[in-house]
């Protein structure tokens, strides 16, 4: 039930201590959705100083407007991906009630108002920084803790009516986000109206294209219309037909879900489409999750890779409206084996013509193993081996090089030039792990829908493209001038005219330009984890 404040009496008068009046109680005593919510005593410390004890959400006059705000929002956070089973709604509805009721007794009114403190509190942290430490999901992902003086704000937000206010600005500012909560109101809308199942194909490797007879052609038609990639059809029935009408708007469904976008139904795509409402839903609310995670960047450029989109968006203003100046398709690291980690960098500077250093366990797992069955290799890949010591001579001999990388008193570099894997510019974020952005001659695997081929590394596109735009500071780069360095065989580093911030971040579900959702695979299975975090944690999953 939606709680309405009751009229009551003078609230026991002006002196109601919250401090004193609940000190002797502990929060499991008093309900457990309260106790549920594990609140930093810290935040109720500086709530209630010493020299400021008296109720946040009460005056002698009973209780303040703010009151129903606290409780409409948090009722509502699924609105905002969160629920309102986190912050113990119907335990707060009933205790602020039975504060209400009778005689007023100052125990009641302090408990009542240090627990709807407490929940919104821990409603403002969740959706200023995530339910769930990022660094339990994501091993790599090391920023900053987000520290909003929300206990400082409270107060005053609560007594000056602009709590809503407070809580609107405690969200995350990207355009991302802000579309994906429009998404969620769209799919949960969705979900709640029945969606066909479609039938499933002759066999596993059957496939359907346009002008094919599919008896499922009739709710495949209903199911695009209300996925919004087929507009309804006036002529009313459909025969049993794949037209090529349902083949363009399947391609427009595989277009958003990741898939190889032949406009031909098959097994991946007929399981995307059966993909119950509900769980893209979940899959929203996860994402929204994710970004919370994310710092404030700040005005100025940004670069930002989404994994499981295989694709990186360059901004020239990270606070500026619009699409990105600058798009592309990326290789990422492969699923299981080398996956590209979760993290936020500095781009310093850019590498042309760079020299390939093989890492150590591909030089252990792949090469090495090559090597010995294969002695040319070397000279065919244009590899040299290069001393460990302090002069980096290289070792000319083949035979007493390949030792000393067995040994481990040698490294394996490959130079620059054509075969290089780096291509003709490495893009220098400098981390722990050894992540980099770099250009590549495999360029046939940016066609493939699944783009999780690498060793770890990002690797781009247009490489000349993201030189231009990282290097917009220093005029005397021009697209010409790049084009000759990476060409050149001349390795070469130049320093950006200030860091630029890279986040490589997961959200199986992102806006496209125009808005419409992107549901992707969890290619990494970090949803899966996400949701284990979020039940471990006793927080209310999707």
């Amino acid at each position: 039930m939606s709680w309405l404040v009751p009229a009551c009496a003078p609230c026991a008068g002006p002196a109601i201590d919250v401090r004193t009046a609940t000190a002797a109680t502990t929060p499991t005593a008093w309900d457990a959705g309260y106790a549920a919510l594990r609140v930093d005593p810290a935040w109720i410390e500086q709530l209630y100083p010493p020299a400021q004890p008296g109720p946040v959400w009460f005056t002698t006059e009973g209780p303040r407007a703010a009151v129903g705000v606290a409780l409409r929002e948090l009722r509502a956070a699924g609105e905002r991906g969160l629920a309102p089973d986190d912050y113990g709604v119907d335990a707060l509805e009933h205790r602020i009630g039975a504060a209400m009721q009778g005689t007023l007794d100052p125990a009641a009114v302090a408990h009542a108002d240090r627990a709807l403190s407490a929940a919104v509190l821990r409603f403002l942290s969740d959706l200023n920084a995530g339910r769930v430490r990022p660094e339990q999901v994501e091993p790599a992902f090391r920023v900053p803790p987000k520290r909003a003086p929300f206990a400082a704000v409270l107060r005053e937000a609560v007594a000056g009516d602009h709590l809503a206010d407070l809580i609107a600005g405690a969200e995350p500012a990207f355009a991302q986000y802000a579309q994906l909560k429009r998404l969620l109101a769209e799919y949960r809308a969705l979900a709640a109206r029945p969606v066909p199942t479609l039938p499933p194909l002759a066999s596993p490797r059957a496939k359907v294209v346009a002008g094919d007879r599919h008896a499922g052609a009739a709710a495949l038609h209903d199911v695009l219309v209300a996925l919004g990639d087929l507009a309804p059809d006036p002529a009313g029935a459909v025969d049993a037909t794949y037209t090529g009408k349902l083949a363009e708007a399947v391609q427009r469904f595989q277009a958003r879900h990741g898939l190889a976008e032949d406009g031909i139904l098959g097994k991946e795509t007929l399981a995307a489409l059966n993909t119950p409402v509900a769980d893209r839903v979940g899959q929203i609310v996860l994402s929204l999750e994710r970004l919370r995670w994310l710092p404030d960047f700040g005005a100025g450029p940004l670069i930002a890779i989404n994994i499981p989109s295989f694709r990186l968006w360059a901004f020239a203003d990270a606070h500026g409206a619009g699409r990105a100046t600058l798009a592309m398709p990326v290789v990422v690291g492969k699923a299981m084996r080398s996956e590209t980690p979760v993290f936020v960098g500095e781009m310093r500077y850019v590498e042309f013509s760079p020299y390939w250093n093989v890492p150590p366990g591909i030089l252990r797992n792949e090469l090495l193993p090559r090597l010995a069955a294969d002695p040319a290799y070397l000279t065919r890949e244009d590899m040299e081996v290069v001393s460990t010591r302090r002069d980096g001579a290289a070792l000319p001999d083949a035979s007493a090089g390949v030792a000393a990388l067995h040994s481990g008193e040698a490294r394996l570099r490959q130079r620059p030039g054509p075969r290089n894997a780096l291509g003709g510019v490495k893009f220098v974020l400098p981390n722990t792990m050894d992540i980099y952005l770099h250009a590549t001659p495999e360029r046939a695997l940016f066609d493939r829908a699944q783009r999780d081929f690498s060793h770890g590394c990002i690797r781009v596109r247009e490489p000349e493209a993201l030189a231009s735009f990282v290097l917009r500071g220093r005029p005397e780069w021009t697209p010409a001038e790049i084009e000759a360095a990476m060409a050149s065989g001349v390795n070469r580093s130049v320093s950006l005219t200030a860091p630029i911030p890279v986040v490589v971040f997961y959200t199986t579900t992102i806006a496209d330009v125009d808005g419409r959702a992107q549901f992707l695979r969890d290619v990494y299975g970090h949803d899966r984890k996400l949701l284990a975090e979020l039940r471990a944690a006793g927080r209310a999953a999707p």
